[in-house]
């Protein structure tokens, strides 16, 4: 917020900063003076013009200059286009979010579960939670980066890239539905 501040203040100019008009004119220069025969000498004249424009002819251009006489312009494609989504992938994406969040909400349960009973949690990067109840929110860092991963997979420049992009998700799913049947056939 402080950047921000900064940086509005700075792009801003200050009136402090404004320039002053000019109160003084510029001193004339005579056309005697040596200088100002060297400047008109060294531009160029400018050319007359080879028909005198009559205020009536003025009036007639303006009107026929004014209707459209040129055809529409085409559309032209763009020479890039990167790939986008369509209804059906992101209607697939979010039930393979919903099923991959149930799913991982399904193993922590279970592990929590079976933590009680007096098992203990392999998952070394769960184990410091598997005591508590912030396993459930623990279980849900691997869903949200399938989730990340499969919506960049799905607007992939490489098309092998692009057709599987659902993979992240089903495979994140499948290894918590099978972490949770485990955990609970372990306790049965």
């Amino acid at each position: 917020m402080i950047l921000a501040t900064i940086l509005l203040m700075l792009s801003v100019p200050q009136t402090g900063d404004a320039t002053k008009p000019v109160t003084e004119p510029p001193a004339p220069v005579s056309a005697d003076s040596p200088k100002a025969d060297l400047a008109s000498e060294q531009l160029p004249s400018v050319p007359t013009p080879k028909v005198e424009a009559n205020v009536t002819e003025a009036r007639d251009l303006a009107t026929i200059s004014s209707k459209p006489s040129a055809p529409p312009l085409e559309v032209v494609k763009p020479a890039y286009t990167r790939p986008r989504e369509t209804p059906a992938q992101r209607k697939i994406w979010y039930a393979l979010a919903a099923t991959s969040h149930g799913a991982a909400a399904f193993d922590a349960w279970s592990t929590r579960r079976a933590v009680s009973r007096g098992y203990s949690e392999a998952n070394p990067f769960l184990a410091p939670f598997a005591n508590s109840s912030a396993i459930y929110a623990a279980t849900q860092v691997s869903p949200i980066v399938m989730d990340y991963l499969g919506k960049r997979m799905m607007v992939s420049q490489n098309r092998w890239i692009r057709r599987m992009w659902w993979l992240p998700q089903a495979a994140g799913s499948g290894f918590s539905i099978f972490a949770g049947v485990h955990n609970v056939g372990v306790v049965h």
